[in-house]
């Protein structure tokens, strides 16, 4: 073994070694411009089209865009790097160039060496990123999008306008509507509000109104002043009339997001702050972080031996292989992290195994690939 580092630690410098990483280098840049335009660009599809749904402002739209491609670069740059060694270690065997290698005593261990300056500075990269970059980029977008909905909570009423809420179970009308400056407040008059109460309507008529919203459930809810409460239509037998002089009608509950919410507030938090925390979920999004990065050194050595072909074969199944390992590798790590948040595994094992199972994986395909099995069954006992 210590001779092998020797050798290729001379190695590294050589043309062999250089014209290799040039190879990945090429390939990576061209995979990754591939890929990234797929993805941003449905991206900002997607991102165009929440504003318009949501209605955030045009000022915010490109921060959002920039903050999607920030979350989403890791992940491109992991793949594009993986083909990319697939890739260029495919080129070489097609064109004949590995075979001569091969020949001067240069196989599989020594071109895992050879990529690894590429590969280091892509996992620093992308290590800065997950711990950095990323975290930063979703409390910055969390930010963005807490606005434009606190700005559309206040600005959805119109004056003089039937509008439907909660899905249509709501409907209701203002004949005039004032914006108070400075406040996240609208005063309203001559009020009329059709609800449904099982399968029962309520008509709800009021002379004054003002929406607000509680600071500790952020449910937004309309003040009504001096109305009357029909249980039922007016002209039924047997409504059921209620006369108050206030009452508060919940228009938008702020229970449902808080889920989500802590989801946000944990991803967008340091790294420093999740290392030290015994949340299941925080400690998951923790390992996540950790996981992408040290993923991208595990592929690097499972591409070179994909990426490994006859002259005569094709470097396209090499390729098809890369994308299915890479898609089961990252959804086992979204599975673990899974478990992990539900507290179903313990944070020792967390996201680990995966790796480990991996690293096994390519134990094995390497000890077949080199016929170490065969050699195995062939000692005598």
């Amino acid at each position: 073994m210590k001779t092998f580092f020797n050798k290729a630690l001379k190695l590294q410098n050589s043309i062999l070694a250089k014209y290799l990483m040039r190879q990945v280098l090429m390939l990576l840049v061209a995979v990754f411009i591939v890929i990234g335009l797929v993805i941003f660009g449905n991206q900002l599809v997607l991102v165009v089209k929440e504003s318009i749904e949501q209605g955030i402002p045009l000022a915010d739209l490109l921060p959002l865009v920039g903050f999607n491609m920030i979350r989403d670069v890791p992940l491109i740059l992991s793949l594009s790097l993986f083909l990319a060694i697939i890739l260029a270690v495919s080129k070489s065997y097609k064109d004949s160039e590995a075979i001569v290698m091969n020949s001067l005593g240069v196989g599989d261990k020594h071109f895992m060496v050879f990529v690894q300056p590429v590969v280091i500075s892509i996992f620093i990269f992308i290590l800065f990123l997950t711990t950095v970059a990323v975290p930063w980029s979703k409390q910055q977008r969390a930010m963005i999008m807490d606005r434009s909905e606190n700005a559309s909570e206040f600005s959805f009423i119109k004056e003089g306008e039937f509008q439907e809420f909660k899905n249509g179970e709501l409907v209701f009308y203002a004949s005039k509507v004032k914006d108070i400056k400075g406040e996240s407040t609208q005063d309203m008059e001559e009020i009329f509000i059709y609800t449904l109460a099982g399968e029962e309507p309520v008509i709800t008529l009021a002379s004054q109104a003002q929406k607000f919203t509680d600071a500790s459930t952020k449910s937004v809810y309309l003040r009504l002043k001096n109305g009357i409460r029909y249980h039922g239509f007016p002209a039924d037998s047997d409504k059921k009339i209620l006369n108050f002089d206030v009452y508060d009608l919940q228009i938008i509950d702020g229970d449902k997001n808080q889920s989500s919410n802590k989801i946000t507030k944990i991803e967008s938090k340091s790294t420093l702050d999740l290392l030290f925390s015994n949340d299941p979920r925080e400690i998951a999004e923790w390992q996540w972080r950790l996981s992408q990065p040290i993923s991208v050194l595990i592929l690097a050595i499972f591409g070179v031996l994909l990426g490994k072909a006859s002259p005569r074969g094709g470097k396209n199944l090499g390729v098809l292989a890369g994308v299915l390992v890479f898609i089961v590798y990252n959804n086992a790590l979204l599975v673990a992290k899974s478990s992990l948040e539900r507290g179903e595994i313990l944070p020792i094992i967390g996201m680990w195994w995966v790796h480990l199972l991996v690293l096994f994986i390519i134990f094995i395909f390497y000890a077949y690939r080199h016929g170490k099995f065969s050699q195995l069954i062939a000692k005598p006992f």
